[in-house]
């Protein structure tokens, strides 16, 4: 293994490939001893003798209910069935490090926080930690294509070789495996939202078996996106209606095969009636007549359906923001007790900043799991440093206004409504990259999504200092000078993209760069212009009672806020109103010169992002050090694009000056409109 970074000097060069799992040398093999053998425990145990240093030895891995450990009264009665308790103990007269829990998952996932642990500066002499998962499903949505492609992906093709599957399995899947395990992930939806209705024919069936075969001694269930319509295409059937009794028989006979095949299959993810997906209501049924169709056909293997509530159309030309409410809020009690409802964690698509979704608390009879976009479809791609925990932490301590202390959080871990099912799903940012997504930077948002996922009340700055130490060593000076760079990073790019709460500012199809000009886009709601709504006498989206009263969907006491410009946090102010380029703000400036100010300031972080990343020069090692350092001179280049593009194009609305000591500019308008990108990532051809 290669040796963590040491403080007085930079390590060896690497490629990323280890990730946060840079287990330092150990000069002799640790006592590792294991009470029970099963796949799961073999795992962890490897885990352990791979990661635990020289000299901290003994551990025992062990069940609560082995013989050995019941006159300890260890308090593992409520870590559930994933669980874990590590602590120092005296057994047999010999002290040990016991790592137990309830079940096998258990040992697996204390195994890691053990590691974790150490690698943060955690001596094992003291060591004492007890920890139990906030929801039931934790799982990353892979958005890979067949073709190898990864939609919105940044980091090169598809990790899946589905042409030499289920024959060749690429040691990058155990690998994938151990990464996941690690931050307590427990399943992963193969196949890209956007389903091909191949990907359930028996050939497929059995690459995602022989995938689930490697993931499954690390605790992961393998899931599959479904195209509803595929009665149709795979099974002669002329109609998809749920309520067709063939329908129903063809999925139950369907799901029947693939858990021949995967015992442990998850279940499946369904897009349906959203940009063009089929879906129920092509036959004039709902979203629960669909979802509870599927869930009937899996409950017998007791798995779940997990329905996206991601869904606009170019009939309701009110507020793109509303649709998802207007569809699911009537529907709340009506799913089936195996169907988890998945809501995006804001209303419109991943922007860089959003409210939160008013979903979250208006449906108390469903279980609501939150999807949130690990990827930076919006964010720069994979080459801008933008650490995501914040935008996580933002959305979950959100106060949902319905009941005292309830925020989103506390909503998507059901414990309240005593939901039986509960989740948490990211977009994954992982591709064949040999860093695996793209940049070192970009791994510390996986990171995050996981620990999250698994504790919601964590801090993304602790997470961020976690993840540092394990991914550049336990240098004080790094850790606190990386974290720094981190910190700032997200708003940076709120700034530089779409200050006080302005969104979909992107150019077209790929979503790469500024286009707040585009407006001949087929659908209204796909076009910048339907989102910032600029005129010669003001900007922004009017959402209160006199626009699209969007601000009603959430509750009252969020609502009074939301709805009046006074109150609005001025992060989110132009989401919710339509204002004059001369309104004043609570900063002293108007609302023109707080969005130049803004601007600025984003261009003025990247700057100095770049200086700090610089000091660090000397401490880290070569190979990391030069590629962050080029990504952060593309995004300081792309940031002033962004700048300019978008100030260029707002000055020729309102006609006004810049302020005095801002830069104008580097290009007009027209040089900016006529940028061109015919071949991006992330986007299929």
């Amino acid at each position: 293994m290669i040796a963590s970074l040491a403080a007085t000097g930079p390590a060896a060069a690497e490629d990323g490939y280890q990730l946060w799992m840079r287990y330092p040398a150990s000069a002799s093999q640790p006592a590792i001893e294991v009470a029970r053998d099963t796949p799961m425990t073999r795992a962890a145990a490897a885990e352990v003798r791979r990661g635990l240093p020289t000299g901290a030895g003994p551990v025992l891995l062990a069940l609560a209910r082995d013989p050995r450990l019941q006159g300890l009264r260890l308090a593992t009665a409520k870590l559930g069935d994933e669980g874990y308790s590590v602590q120092r103990i005296t057994i047999d007269g010999r002290t040990v490090t016991l790592i137990t829990g309830n079940s096998d998952r258990g040992l697996l996932y204390g195994a890691f926080a053990l590691l974790r642990h150490l690698d943060t500066g955690g001596a094992i002499d003291t060591v004492a930690l007890t920890a139990a998962p906030a929801v039931t499903l934790r799982v990353l949505n892979h958005w890979d294509n067949l073709d190898g492609v990864v939609e919105r992906g940044y980091a090169g093709r598809s990790l899946w070789d589905w042409w030499s599957l289920p024959d060749v399995k690429d040691p990058r899947y155990t690998d994938y495996a151990r990464a996941n395990a690690s931050l307590g992930i427990n399943g992963t939806v193969l196949n890209n939202v956007n389903a091909k209705a191949v990907s359930l024919t028996a050939p497929y069936i059995a690459k995602a078996a022989a995938l689930a075969d490697v993931f499954r001694p690390y605790g992961i269930r393998v899931y599959l996106s479904a195209r509803f319509s595929a009665p149709i295409e795979l099974g002669g059937i002329k109609t998809a209606d749920p309520r067709d009794p063939a329908v129903a028989a063809w999925w139950k006979a369907k799901a029947d095969e693939i858990y021949r095949a995967i015992p442990d299959f998850g279940g499946f993810l369904v897009k349906a009636n959203s940009e063009g997906q089929p879906g129920p209501r092509d036959y004039g049924a709902s979203h629960a007549d669909g979802a509870n169709m599927l869930a009937a056909a899996v409950k017998p293997h007791h798995g779940i359906i997990m329905w996206r509530a991601f869904v606009y159309a170019e009939t309701d030309p009110d507020d793109r923001a509303k649709q998802a409410y207007t569809e699911f809020k009537p529907l709340d009690g009506k799913f089936a007790d195996n169907v988890i409802v998945q809501v995006k964690n804001g209303a419109i698509d991943f922007q860089p900043r959003e409210p939160f979704h008013p979903l979250f608390g208006a449906m108390p009879k469903t279980p609501l799991m939150i999807e949130f976009q690990i990827t930076k479809e919006y964010l720069g791609f994979a080459s801008h440093l933008a650490y995501l925990g914040p935008l996580f932490e933002e959305v979950l301590d959100a106060d949902t206004g319905v009941r005292r202390g309830e925020t989103v959080a506390s909503v998507v871990d059901g414990a309240d409504d005593r939901h039986g099912i509960s989740g948490m799903a990211g977009v994954a940012n992982i591709g064949d990259s040999r860093d695996w997504s793209g940049s070192t930077f970009n791994q510390a948002n996986w990171y995050a999504f996981g620990r999250l996922a698994w504790d919601p009340t964590l801090s993304s700055q602790t997470i961020a200092r976690e993840w540092a130490a394990q991914t550049f060593g336990q240098d004080p000076a790094v850790i606190d000078a990386v974290v720094a760079i981190m910190a700032g990073s997200r708003e940076a790019a709120v700034d530089y993209t779409g200050p006080l709460g302005l969104a979909h500012l992107m150019a077209t199809g790929h979503h790469y760069g500024p286009g707040p000009w585009v407006s001949e886009l087929a659908r209204p709601e796909w076009n910048p212009v339907y989102y910032h709504r600029a005129d010669r006498g003001g900007i922004g989206f009017d959402r209160t009672r006199t626009g699209s009263n969007a601000v009603a969907q959430y509750a009252p006491r969020v609502a009074k806020v939301y709805a009046d410009p006074a109150k609005t946090p001025l992060e989110e102010l132009l989401w919710f109103h339509h204002l004059p380029w001369d309104h004043q703000l609570s900063t002293g400036r108007t609302v023109w010169g707080e969005l130049v100010h803004r601007y600025d300031r984003g261009i003025a972080t990247v700057v100095d992002m770049r200086r700090q990343w610089e000091a660090l020069k000397p401490r880290i090692d070569a190979k990391r050090w030069e590629k962050a350092a080029s990504q952060l001179a593309v995004q300081e280049r792309e940031a002033r694009w962004w700048r300019d593009a978008s100030l260029a194009y707002w000055m020729s609305i309102n006609g006004l000056a810049l302020p005095g000591g801002s830069a104008p500019p580097a290009h007009d308008l027209a040089w900016y409109k006529a940028q061109t990108f015919p071949y991006p990532p992330g986007n299929p051809q």
